[in-house]
């Protein structure tokens, strides 16, 4: 059949079951635009910035878990998506970008909006293509929907030269995809597999750590199975919550920097760590030579590249964290550590989260325990920083593909986008973004796209007047020297925040107004009696975004925290600081 480039990528999201995209138009892309427009049937949702195109596609493949499409159009708007693509391959997260280009004769030229879009995103994606020849753009996308989908996941990027999206070509988008030396192994190796299960079933202090590779390989219910067998305790890395829920006896919450005692003590003691699907990134484990120093450390994982990375491995497993997990149950015993397990409850029980603050504002913590009161069942996107470590401890997480939030680059302005996606692609879900009073506008733009789709993303910013994180760090560790953290309006802090309905707040911008501004609903709260009304009065509109201003208290910290270089078994819990 004959078709032109852009007519072939059109056809190529309908055979991959593509229905709804995110994007941005600009020269070198209006043919696919062109092309879109007699396709109702894929749907773009028209973002405000190719970032939060890149980011929205992200949320959307993290809560849906399809892959998520964006397209953008050359030079700048190829380098806008960097950021999120970053954050997409940090995380595994599968996405197809597709860049325009220049037309083939002016590239190296210093063409207008001519950007080097394979080199620059080659350090930041599993894979990317220069479409050079119209005869290979339907194999190069059906290459790059299985790679970025097979194996651990990952986004791919798609780079077309704009005379190729016009040039007309008699062909079919391909069915089947053979990539030579391209393999992922799914199954474990069986000898490894009775090792490991050998091992679990003898060890005296045994202990599981769970990653974001449990999500992406549908892991939850098998491994549910094992613990309810096992009866063994169980801590997560950030990107790992939602596959324990958070009030299970078994579960004792993340490791790491603000991970919490139970279970960065629980990491320190145990004599086998059973690990699936993580990084053991440094947040997480602190200073390696105090990291499970008494352990033999058995770790699943489909990347062979990952496995005695950063600790050293005794049982490696490379394979699909469900499919190895699917063997390895049968073979496994009832823990014989009953003195261990009934420790690490104690442990857990001695230790809860605190959820005080110093001064008188609202409490975050009390906060995002509302949020899982009003919203139990909610998709919970974060941005980076205090907000993100809060929502990581006090929120019930309950199920898998809950939670979206950048784990490994850590990425302001990533929470509300990939919201956005989030709720675009489950729009029977109530997604909820709980955002920091300087991350929240480092894509608030996405306000506008939101009114637009009548999406009714709830934007919850914790608004304490700072770049919350950072200023924690300079009052622990720099003398309260708050160098350029402070966001009120005078540039420094100026007290106790007035909550005075009759007087403006002293930072910009007002979030109240500037969401009316967007056509979105803005409410602030001050009182703690105000909370649940202002939530219940969220969950009831369903039209449209809204964003809900917590003023905090403006010194809250994040507890418990291991500091920068320690160990995990050196935390402070706020008491000592």
């Amino acid at each position: 059949m004959e078709r032109t480039g852009s007519q072939l990528i059109v056809e190529a999201l309908k055979k991959e079951g593509v229905d709804l995209i995110f994007g941005y138009p600009g020269g070198a892309v209006i043919p696919i635009f062109d092309v879109l427009y007699d396709h109702p049937e894929v749907e773009l949702v028209l973002n405000r910035h190719e970032q939060g195109s890149v980011h929205a596609a992200d949320g959307y493949a993290r809560a849906t878990g399809k892959v998520g499409v964006c397209l953008a159009t050359s030079g700048p708007g190829a380098t806008n998506t960097i950021t999120g693509l970053a954050t997409a391959n940090f995380d595994s997260i599968p996405i197809v970008c597709i860049t325009g280009q220049v037309p083939r004769n002016m590239i190296g030229n210093d063409a207008f909006q001519e950007a080097d879009t394979q080199g620059l995103t080659r350090p930041v994606s599993k894979h990317n293509y220069l479409v050079t020849r119209r005869a290979d753009l339907g194999r190069v996308l059906k290459e790059a929907f299985y790679i970025a989908q097979t194996g651990r996941p990952g986004p791919v990027i798609v780079d077309i030269p704009k005379d190729v999206l016009n040039t007309i070509l008699d062909d079919e988008y391909p069915e089947e995809v053979s990539l030579r030396g391209y393999n992922p192994v799914y199954k474990g190796h069986s000898r490894q597999i009775h090792k490991a299960a050998e091992a679990l079933n003898n060890a005296q202090k045994p202990l599981f750590y769970i990653g974001g590779g449990m999500h992406l390989s549908g892991a939850q219910d098998i491994f549910r199975q094992i613990v309810d067998k096992t009866g063994i305790p169980v801590t997560s890395s950030l990107m790992g919550l939602g596959i324990l829920e958070q009030e299970d006896p078994n579960f004792l919450g993340m490791i790491g920097m603000h991970g919490t005692v139970a279970a960065n003590q629980a990491i320190t003691d145990c004599d086998l760590l059973f690990s699936i699907g993580v990084r053991f990134d440094d947040r997480a484990t602190g200073d390696l030579n105090r990291f499970a120093t008494h352990a033999d450390i058995i770790h699943i994982d489909i990347d062979p590249t990952t496995i005695s990375r950063n600790v050293a491995v005794k049982i490696p497993i490379v394979g699909d964290a469900r499919t190895v997990l699917e063997e390895v149950a049968p073979l496994l015993e009832e823990s014989k550590a009953h003195d261990w397990i009934d420790e690490i409850k104690t442990r857990k029980k001695l230790n809860p989260l605190d959820e005080s603050v110093p001064g008188p504002g609202l409490s975050p913590g009390h906060i995002i325990r509302q949020i899982g009161h009003v919203f139990p069942q909610g998709i919970i996107c974060t941005e980076v920083g205090q907000n993100q470590m809060w929502t990581a401890l006090f929120y019930p997480f309950n199920r898998t593909r809950s939670w979206l939030t950048s784990g490994g680059l850590g990425t302001m302005g990533y929470g509300f986008p990939a919201a956005l996606g989030a709720q675009a692609g489950l729009p029977d879900k109530r997604v909820i973004d709980i955002a920091g009073d300087g991350s929240i506008q480092m894509n608030i733009q996405e306000l506008a796209t939101c009114v637009d789709q009548k999406l009714p993303v709830i934007i919850a910013i914790l608004n304490n007047g700072y770049l919350g994180m950072v200023r924690q760090w300079q009052e622990l560790f720099h003398k309260k020297r708050y160098s350029h953290t402070c966001l009120t309006a005078a540039g420094q802090d100026n007290g106790p925040w007035n909550t005075d309905a009759q007087t403006p707040p002293p930072y910009h911008p007002d979030f109240v107004m500037l969401a009316k501004a967007y056509g979105a609903e803005g409410i602030r709260v001050t009182k703690e009696e105000e909370i649940i009304p202002a939530l219940e009065k969220a969950k009831s509109i369903t039209d449209r975004p809204i964003v809900i201003d917590f003023l905090i208290d403006k010194e809250a910290n994040v507890w418990p925290m291991v500091p920068p270089g320690a160990g995990l078994d050196q935390y402070i819990t706020g008491q000592e600081a």
